[in-house]
Parts: structure tokens; C-alpha cells; sequence
């Protein structure tokens, strides 16, 4: 594995010269990846962009030039009267109308180019952020870090790579132009190329300047961006409303609302006050450049020193150097900025993975088809940046096909366990092993396609109903038949054929027609999910029962004894109806097997387990 990229940082705002040189030396290495990206998308329009631009730079100054011949063609006509120089002006008025012609047809052409290559690079920049969301761990998920990187990089990916790639090929362009003219301008003034760089100076600095701070700005923000992101999902969304209304928590809400948002708003005020400040100041002085020189250049042209022609292509030049000068320059900012966003996507993309893979080269296999020993030896873990361990030399044994409830207190443990199982975390100590191998030599894809599972924040896909039980098994989510066998065995089908549109009911309500359903609904859909996992050879139930009444739970248990039959079964519960069904439980208690046994063996032991089997047999009783 390669070691990430140090992500670059922009120089404070009180840096130096050299140090702001420094980092955008630094920032500027993120124009080869941006640039291959860009190769990636579209090629050929790329090459076409690029040939395109260097015409279009080349323009300005053959234009500059045929009108210089243009207007001393007038004067000589004027002065001789003959046709052939009024002819010869005709041609030239012709020519400069021919290259005027071009010049609209390029640029036009070039921004169609750029728009195709806009779509084409910003689909493929997302695409890449989601192959990357896939190859994240479920570590990542829950680092916060990682989730303001992941929305710095969304929120200029459809932008920024274009926007970078453009401001290279833009100072291309100027860069080309202001050559081409520097050429016509040294003939007639050589220090007024000194002049239009110089003037242009001063509005670069302060331009990178803000960019930077710009930047700052945003990539900070990212925190408080999710924060107010959460502030509006509090009050649009059906989940919260109820508790919303109940509670009066509107006002309180939109006002932390207003009041982040307030923050961002003075932020960006004045960073754009600053920008116009810097932007009428430096205007002035390159204004000031230009008519002081002019003046000049007049005064030579009233002396006779140089032609009508040549004081008309002065100033269509030096306007245009100037024009070019600050175009490199403002290129130049837009780029820093450009790049230092492109470094938040690199960033992402660059986090490490791979911490999934196999140790053994290749993966570990197993024979398929029917359960195999589970064991679990010393198993203790504890996530990542905590001190303590959410398990404790946990040690377990499951006979193939054997049935194992788990019980315990919120924070017990077993929401841990079963992200272990599924090699979501690895252990921090010991081992688990299914069939002899442990489950870090085994290929993860191959060992989760063994399991079914319903977990207690089963999602709720804004799909049809067909494909929210068919996404159990991708493979076969259009296969009708085995979509509507799962729905009857999974206790879901009365729920399906009470819809609108049966199976082709779009559920849920985040789009057009949408239909919602109640949670025991929504989790009998869930169930039937895990019922479309026939080759399944572990079954986990995460509090399955908890969103339905007490006779669907009976149906359920019903339906699951006899899809687990030939199977190993994981039943985590707080309802000891549940869980007593199991051969044996297992009792967790700060992350340490406190208990286990049959049902009967731990009422007779009168431990935690029969405390509370009592305090929730009382519940029912009173």
C-alpha cells in the first residue's frame, strides 16, 4: 500500500512571500492527477479544447496587426487616391472580418467542448468518490474526519477538476497571446511590456491571497456544515416532525439554524468586500498604466515619431497585453484556490483501505452450502481512539446449525459481536474461526454472503417494494418469483398486496408517489430480505421483533424456525420471549460473557439472566 499524500495546506494569511511560493509549489502537484482525470473523462475533447485554445491565442494579435495595416492603409489611400490602395484596405477589412469570424466560432466551439467535458469529468470525479464510499470500512464510517473529507470532496467535485484543468489551459492561452503581442508591442515601446507585467503585480498577490483564505474558510467549515446539513434534516424530515410539533423544538432549531448560517454569511461578506476593495484599487493602477503610457505614445504620434497605425495598434495591444497580463495572473489565483480544493478530493480518495483484506494470499476458502463451526477464542476489542474495551475475552463455541441468543443491557456488547461476525471490525485481541479458518484469512465479499440478516436500524430503501426485498440478493432482485416466495416466507406479502401497485409500489417519501409504511411494516420487508438469502449458512437477527405486536412476533418466530432449521442463528433481543427459543443464550454484561446456557438452565442458575427474565415477566404481569 502506498502512503497517503500529505494533504497540502495553505500558507496563514500572514505568510510571507516565499512561504506563499513554497505552498503553492506544493498545492501545484495536485495539476497532474486533475489533469489525468480530465485525459480520463474525454480525450479527444480534450486534445480538441487544447488545439482550439492555441489558435484562439494566436488571434488576438494577427487582429491587433491587420487593423494597424488597416488604418495606415487608410491614411495612404487617403493621401494617394488610388484605387489600389482602397482596394488593398477593402482586402485587409475583409481578412480582419475573416479572423473575427474565427475568433466567435472557436470560443464558441471550445465552450461546447468545455460544457461535454464538464458533465463527462464531474460523473466520473463522483464515480470515483463512490467507488471509494465502497471501498471505505465501517472504521471510516464512524470517523468524523473522514466524513468532513468525504464532503469537502463532494461538494466541488462537479466543478473544481474542470475549473483547474481550464485555468492551466488559460494561462496557456494569455500566456501564448501576451507573447505573440509582447512581440508587436517591443517594435513600437519595449518598457511598456515592463509596465503591463509590473501594474499587474500587486492584484495577483492579493487575489492568491484571498484564495487562500477562501479556501481556509471552507475547508474549516465542514464541521459546522454537516451541523447545519442536520439542523435542516431536523425539521423536513416525517421522522422528526411528530417530536417537533410535540415539543416546540421549531423555534429552537431554526434559530441555531439562522445563527450558523449568519457565521457563513459573514464569512463569505467579507472575504467578497475585501475582493471588490482589492479589485477597484488595482483597477486604478492599471488604469493609471495605461493612460499614463498612452499619453506618451501620443505625444510620439503628434511628433510624427511613429504612424496613426502604429498608435492604433499600441493601444488595442497594450489594452490587450494588459487584459492578458492580468488574465495569466488571475488564471494563476484560480488555480491555487482550484488546487487546493483538488487536494480535499485526493485526500479522500487517498485514505487507506484494504484493512478487509485477507491476510493469506489467496483468500481461504471453505465449502459451501451448510454451516460450519463457529468459534470464538479470547475475543476482546475496543474502537479505535477509545481506552475502553466494548468486549473482554469473550470465548464461544456454536455447533453447526446450533441456535444462540444474546442478551444484555444497551452497551453489553452484542451490536459489537455481530459487526465482528460479519468482519466489519477485526479483533483487537484473540480470534473468531468458521469452519477451523479464522474469519481474517477468509475473503470478506465470501464470508458475508454466507450470512442473512435483519438488524434493529434495518434501512428503509426508497425503492419498490419488489426491490426492497430483493436487494437481499442482488443477483436475483428481478427475479419476480423468487421475490414473491421470500415476501410469503418473510410474512411481508399481505403487507405488498394491500399497496397501490402491489410490487411496483415506490415506498417510502422521498419521491413522486412514494408510499409510507408503519415501522412493523417496514420491518416485515426487512425479514423478507433476509429470506431472498437461501444459501445463507448464518442467520443474525438484531432485535427483529421490535417494531412489531405480539402476534406478529409469533408469525415471525414461526417463519424463522423453519428458514434457520439447517442453519446456524444469532438472535439478539430484549424480549426474552424471543430469545428463549434459542438451544442457548449467551448473557453480556460490560462486554464479558457473564452467562450461559439454555433457558431453563440460567432460570434454574438465578443469575442476571433470571433478574431479568422476572423484571420483564412482572412488566407483562402488572
Amino acid at each position: 500500500m502506498t502512503p497517503p499524500r500529505l494533504r497540502p495546506r495553505p500558507p496563514p494569511a500572514g505568510a510571507s512571500l516565499k512561504e506563499r511560493l513554497a505552498g503553492a509549489r506544493v498545492v501545484f502537484r495536485q495539476l497532474p492527477g486533475t489533469l489525468r482525470l480530465v485525459w480520463e473523462a474525454d480525450h479527444r475533447g480534450a486534445v480538441l479544447v487544447v488545439a482550439l485554445t492555441i489558435v484562439l491565442a494566436l488571434l488576438p494579435a494577427a487582429i491587433a496587426w491587420v487593423g494597424k495595416l488597416i488604418v495606415d492603409g487608410v491614411v495612404e489611400a487617403a493621401r494617394s487616391g488610388a484605387a489600389a490602395d482602397r482596394a488593398r484596405v477593402l482586402r485587409l477589412v475583409a481578412g480582419e472580418a475573416g479572423l473575427m469570424a474565427v475568433q466567435m466560432a472557436g470560443g464558441r466551439l471550445v465552450g461546447l467542448r468545455r460544457e461535454l467535458l464538464r458533465g463527462a469529468l464531474g460523473n466520473l470525479v463522483n464515480e470515483r468518490i463512490l467507488e471509494k464510499a465502497l471501498r471505505l470500512e465501517l472504521r471510516h464510517f464512524e470517523d468524523s474526519d473522514v466524513y468532513d473529507k468525504m464532503q469537502n470532496a463532494r461538494r466541488e467535485a462537479s466543478s473544481r477538476p474542470l475549473s483547474l484543468a481550464m485555468q492551466t489551459l488559460a494561462i496557456g492561452q494569455h500566456t501564448v497571446t501576451l507573447a505573440a503581442l509582447s512581440g508587436l508591442l517591443l517594435r513600437i515601446s519595449p518598457v511598456s511590456v515592463l509596465v503591463i507585467v509590473a501594474a499587474s503585480i500587486p492584484a495577483f498577490l492579493a487575489e492568491a491571497r484571498l484564495s487562500g483564505e477562501s479556501f481556509r474558510v471552507w475547508t474549516w467549515r465542514a464541521p459546522e456544515g454537516r451541523r447545519l446539513n442536520y439542523l435542516e434534516w431536523i425539521l423536513t424530515r416525517d421522522s422528526h416532525v411528530k417530536e417537533v410539533k410535540l415539543y416546540g423544538l421549531g423555534p429552537l432549531v431554526l434559530g441555531r439554524y439562522r445563527e450558523l448560517f449568519r457565521k457563513f454569511f459573514d464569512e463569505d461578506r467579507s472575504i467578497a468586500i475585501r475582493r471588490l476593495r482589492a479589485g477597484v484599487v488595482f483597477g486604478l493602477v492599471s488604469l493609471a498604466a495605461f493612460y499614463g503610457m498612452l499619453a506618451v505614445m501620443a505625444a510620439r504620434a503628434a511628433r510624427g515619431a511613429i504612424t496613426l497605425g502604429d498608435l492604433t495598434l499600441y493601444i488595442a495591444v497594450f489594452r490587450q497585453g494588459q487584459a492578458a497580463v492580468q488574465s495569466v495572473l488571475t488564471a494563476v489565483g484560480g488555480l491555487y484556490e482550484d488546487a487546493l480544493f483538488m487536494s480535499n478530493l485526493f485526500a479522500y480518495l487517498e485514505i487507506p483501505t484494504g484493512g478487509e483484506a485477507p491476510r493469506l494470499q489467496p483468500a481461504r476458502t471453505l465449502p459451501r452450502g451448510r454451516p460450519q463451526l463457529l468459534e470464538l477464542r479470547g475475543v476482546s476489542f475496543r474502537y479505535p481512539g477509545r481506552q475502553d474495551w466494548a468486549l473482554r475475552d469473550l470465548s464461544l463455541t456454536l455447533a453447526p446449525g446450533e441456535k444462540l441468543g444474546l442478551v444484555g443491557e444497551n452497551g453489553a456488547g452484542k451490536s459489537t459481536l455481530v459487526k465482528l461476525l460479519l468482519r466489519l471490525y477485526d479483533p483487537t485481541e484473540g480470534e473468531i474461526r468458521y469452519g477451523g479458518v479464522d474469519l481474517r484469512d477468509l475473503d470478506p465479499e465470501d464470508l458475508r454472503s454466507r450470512v442473512g440478516a435483519v438488524f434493529q436500524d434495518f434501512v428503509r430503501y426508497q425503492f419498490t417494494a419488489a426491490e426492497n426485498i430483493g436487494l437481499g440478493n442482488p443477483a436475483r432482485v428481478e427475479d419476480r418469483g423468487r421475490v414473491v416466495e421470500a415476501a410469503r416466507r418473510g410474512g411481508a406479502d399481505g403487507v405488498v398486496t394491500a399497496l397501490p401497485k402491489g410490487y411496483d409500489t415506490v415506498l417510502g417519501g422521498w419521491f413522486e408517489a412514494g408510499h409510507e409504511l408503519s415501522s412493523g411494516q417496514w420491518q416485515k420487508l426487512a425479514v423478507a430480505r433476509a429470506f431472498m438469502r437461501d444459501e445463507a449458512e448464518v442467520l443474525i437477527l438484531d432485535e427483529p421483533t421490535a417494531a412489531i405486536d405480539a402476534e406478529g412476533e409469533h408469525e415471525l418466530f414461526e417463519r424463522f424456525q423453519a428458514l434457520a432449521a439447517d442453519r446456524t442463528a444469532i438472535v439478539i433481543s430484549h424480549r426474552f420471549s424471543t430469545v428463549r427459543i434459542a438451544d442457548r443464550i449467551a448473557v453480556l454484561h460490560g462486554g464479558r460473557l457473564e452467562e450461559l446456557g439454555s433457558h431453563r438452565e440460567l432460570i434454574e442458575r438465578d443469575g442476571r439472566y433470571a433478574h431479568l427474565f422476572r423484571l420483564q415477566a412482572r412488566g407483562y404481569l402488572d
